[in-house]
């Protein structure tokens, strides 16, 4: 009884994540016109290139741009001296697929999804976006921006299988839990500097 008590606080937030935004979650050929679509990160490759899984977010987020479904796309990572700068190579991956420069902005400090859904509303000035990356943390990034009063929808970037998915999936369970931190008991460490264009 203890066990099943434990397992089932683990996973609620997770639960209710899908529960209450699984219906926000589309594929990008169901996705409405947008301002902007927002890429989280997700890793490097030691040789500096995007992850299999952060290249679908990228070949999804270009292929929304490329649909007009989007007319600017924000590429959110982080970044460590000396030389690893993922949304560098985000850009640069948006680039050699046909996105011009000027549709791609940079946020070298979306460290984590709650830091990036808040930065892109009070950095970049988004009430609304498209939120690209895989089915297994949409729910979470939806609930996310959900908490922060932005009007979001979720384009799967599941594109092929993935040899870390089960790792993935299991680490929503705690990392549901700290979103409920985020939202409701941490106050807001921004103030809005602009948008797109500011």
């Amino acid at each position: 009884m203890l066990l099943l008590s434990g397992l089932l606080l683990l996973t609620s937030p997770r639960a209710l994540f899908l529960h209450r935004h699984g219906a926000q979650i589309i594929s990008a050929q169901e996705a409405p016109q947008a301002q902007a679509a927002i890429i989280f990160g997700a890793g490097l490759t030691a040789s500096g290139h995007p992850t299999a899984v952060l290249a679908d977010r990228i070949t999804t987020g270009v292929a929304l741009y490329k649909a007009g479904r989007v007319d600017a796309i924000i590429m959110s990572g982080s970044t460590r001296p000396p030389d690893y700068d993922e949304p560098e190579a985000m850009r640069a991956y948006a680039l050699r697929l046909g996105v011009p420069e000027s549709a791609i902005h940079i946020d070298r400090l979306g460290t984590r999804t709650f830091e990036t859904c808040l930065r892109a509303q009070d950095v970049f000035g988004l009430d609304a976006a498209l939120l690209v990356t895989q089915s297994y943390h949409l729910p979470r990034a939806l609930a996310i921006c959900d908490g922060l009063g932005m009007d979001v929808l979720g384009v799967s970037a599941d594109q092929r299988e993935y040899r870390a998915l089960a790792f993935w999936t299991l680490r929503e369970l705690p990392a549901a839990w700290v979103a409920l931190w985020d939202l409701y008991l941490l106050s807001n460490p921004f103030t809005h500097t602009g948008g797109l264009h500011g």
